[in-house]
C-alpha cells in the first residue's frame, strides 16, 4: 500500500503533537526516562541501554522502543501510547507499518531540542533500522552529524527573512525559527519536502516550501540569511543518493552554491553552508575556493575542519549508505570512485564551513581561509558573527593612522603560554604562544616584543603610544617597529585576540 506522506502535515500532525506531549515524548521527557548514560549510548548507535531503561516505563517506554529503537510493539500498547490518534491513519500516512500482530516504525520520528525548547523531526529510517540494511536513492536523512555541525556553525542574530536551501527534513529551519521572522525551505526531492512539511506542521511553524533545483525556486528573491547543507559529496558526476550526491563532478556542488549565494542575499545578508573542496597537487586549497568568488561585493570565511585521503573518503561514504565495502557492489563502486580520483589527480578532500556576506557593490572582496582541525567545544556560529564584525571594523578603519589611534584591549579569554625545556643554565624558552580559551581556541606564536606590547593593551593607551614606549625601552627605531607591528595587530584582531573599544564590550 502506498503511503500518503501529505497526511502528516494535515490535521494528523496536531493529533500527534497532543499525543506526544501527553505521553512525554519530547526532548526532556526522553532524556529524563533514559538518563544521561543510556541517552549518550543511543547517540552512539548503541540501543541496548535505552532498551533496558524503557522496559518498565509505560507508554513513554513504548514510544521510545517503537520510534527511537525500531522495535516492533504490540498494537494495543501503541494505541495506548498515542491517545487520540488512530493507528490506521498512521499506517496510511506511512509512519507505521504492520509487523505480524505488532506495529513498527516506518519513519524516523524523534524529539530534538535546543536550550529554548523541544521539536519533533520526521525523516527516513537509517540503514541499521531497515530490514535490508540499505537506504533507497530518495532517502531523507534525519538529524545527523553534518546537520548538527551546521546548526552549531550558524549565526543566530535576528533577521527578517531566511532561506534553508536544500532543507531535507527541515532541521536548519527549526533552528532558524528562533531568530528569523519569515522562513522559506526548498529542496529538489518531493519526499524531502513532504517530510519537512510534516516537521513544520507538528511544530506549528509557518514555513513557505518550494520544490526545485538549487536556486531556481527562489529566483528573483533576496534573503537576509541563507543556510545550506548541500549534497556536497565529492566524486564522479552521478546521483546514487539525492541527500548527498549532486550529479556534478568533483566539488562542483560546493562551488555552485558559493558562486550563487551573492545573488540571493540582500545587502549585508549572510549565507552559511557546509562545503567540500578538492586538494590537488601544486594547488593551495585556499586559492581554489577563493576563485569561486567575484572580485567585489563579498566577504568570505572558509574554515577547513578536515582533509580526508581518497580511500578513507570512499569507504566512509559507502558505509554511510549501508553498503559493505567488501561486497561485490561496494567493491565495484569503490573501484569506480577511486578511478575518478586517480584520473583527476585528487590528493585529498577538504571539508568545512563557509560564511559569506554580501557587501555593497564595488566593495573589494575579502577572503580569509583558515585551517582549523583542532577540537574545540564552543559553537562556531558566534565566532562567524565576530569575524564579520571584525572585518567590518577593519574596513571602516583601513588606514595605518586609524589603527595607531586605537586603544586596543586583549580579551580576558586570551592567555599567554610559555613552553620551556631544562638547559645548562636553567629553563630555556622554546615558544611563547597566545591562546584564546573560548571560541575555536585560536593560537598565535609571538616573540618577546609582541607579548610586551600586548601586556599594555588594556584599552587605555592608543597603539601609537604603546609602540613609542616599547621602542624607547628597547632602543629600537620607532618607524621600523610600527611597520612590523601593524600586520601582527591586524592578524590578532581578525582572530579576536585583540579588540577595539567598539567590539571589546
Amino acid at each position: 500500500m502506498l503511503s500518503d506522506l501529505s497526511a502528516l502535515s494535515g490535521p494528523l500532525s496536531a493529533a500527534l503533537r497532543e499525543a506526544f506531549q501527553a505521553t512525554g515524548y519530547h526532548a526532556d521527557g526522553v532524556l529524563d526516562l533514559l538518563g544521561a548514560q543510556a541517552h549518550t549510548a543511543l547517540g552512539r548507535g548503541e540501543p541496548e541501554p535505552a532498551r533496558r531503561a524503557s522496559r518498565d516505563a509505560g507508554e513513554l517506554g513504548t514510544l521510545v522502543r517503537l520510534l527511537l529503537l525500531g522495535d516492533p510493539e504490540p498494537a494495543g500498547a501503541v494505541e495506548a501510547a498515542l491517545p487520540g490518534v488512530r493507528t490506521g491513519d498512521l499506517i496510511a500516512a506511512g509512519l507505521l507499518a504492520p509487523d505480524g500482530d505488532r506495529l513498527r516504525a516506518a519513519l524516523d520520528v524523534r524529539p530534538y531540542g535546543d536550550d529554548e525548547g523541544s521539536w519533533w523531526v520526521f525523516a527516513d529510517l537509517d540503514a541499521d533500522q531497515r530490514p535490508d540494511r540499505r537506504v533507497p536513492a530518495d532517502h531523507v536523512l534525519g538529524i545527523g552529524h553534518a546537520s548538527l555541525s551546521l546548526a552549531r556553525a550558524t549565526m543566530r542574530r535576528p533577521v527578517g527573512s531566511l532561506l534553508d536551501l536544500g532543507a531535507g527534513c527541515g532541521v536548519q529551519t527549526l533552528h532558524a525559527s528562533r531568530h528569523a521572522r519569515s522562513l522559506t525551505a526548498t529542496d529538489l526531492s518531493e519526499r524531502a519536502l513532504s517530510l519537512a512539511r510534516a516537521t513544520f506542521a507538528i511544530n506549528e511553524l509557518d514555513v513557505r516550501t518550494e520544490r526545485g533545483s538549487w536556486f531556481e525556486p527562489v529566483a528573483g528573491r533576496r534573503f537576509d540569511q541563507v543556510v545550506c547543507n548541500p549534497p556536497f559529496v565529492v566524486g564522479p558526476p552521478r546521483v546514487d543518493f539525492t541527500y548527498r550526491d549532486s550529479g556534478l563532478a568533483g566539488d562542483g556542488a560546493s562551488e555552485l552554491v558559493v558562486r550563487g549565494l551573492p545573488d540571493v542575499l540582500a545587502e549585508g545578508g549572510v549565507g552559511q553552508l557546509l562545503a567540500s573542496w578538492l586538494h590537488l597537487p601544486g594547488e593551495d586549497w585556499a586559492h581554489r575556493v577563493a576563485a569561486w568568488l567575484p572580485d567585489t561585493g563579498v566577504d568570505a570565511w572558509f574554515v577547513q575542519r578536515d582533509v580526508a585521503d581518497p580511500a578513507l573518503y570512499v569507504g566512509t561514504w559507502l558505509r554511510d549508505a549501508g553498503i559493505d565495502p567488501r561486497s561485490p557492489q561496494g567493491s565495484a563502486q569503490a573501484s569506480a570512485w577511486l578511478d575518478w580520483f586517480a584520473e583527476n589527480d585528487v590528493a585529498g578532500i577538504g571539508f568545512g564551513f563557509v560564511t559569506l556576506r554580501r557587501t555593497p557593490d564595488g566593495t573589494p572582496t575579502h577572503v580569509d581561509c583558515e585551517d582549523l582541525r583542532q577540537a574545540f567545544d564552543d559553537p562556531l556560529g558566534p565566532e562567524a558573527a565576530g569575524w564579520l564584525d571584525r572585518v567590518d571594523w577593519l574596513r571602516r578603519n583601513d588606514t595605518r593612522e586609524a589603527l595607531l589611534d586605537t586603544a586596543f584591549t586583549v580579551p580576558r579569554t586570551v592567555v599567554l603560554e610559555r613552553v620551556a625545556e631544562p638547559g645548562s643554565e636553567g629553563w630555556a624558552e622554546l615558544v611563547r604562544r597566545l591562546h584564546r580559551m573560548d571560541g575555536p581556541g585560536w593560537q598565535h606564536e609571538v616573540d618577546e616584543l609582541t607579548s610586551a606590547l600586548l601586556a599594555g593593551c588594556q584599552g587605555a593607551l592608543p597603539l601609537r603610544e604603546l609602540l613609542a614606549l616599547l621602542a624607547g625601552a628597547h632602543g629600537l627605531d620607532s618607524a621600523s617597529l610600527v611597520d612590523a607591528a601593524v600586520p601582527v595587530v591586524v592578524d590578532l584582531l581578525r582572530h579576536g585576540m585583540l579588540l577595539p573599544p567598539e567590539l571589546a564590550g
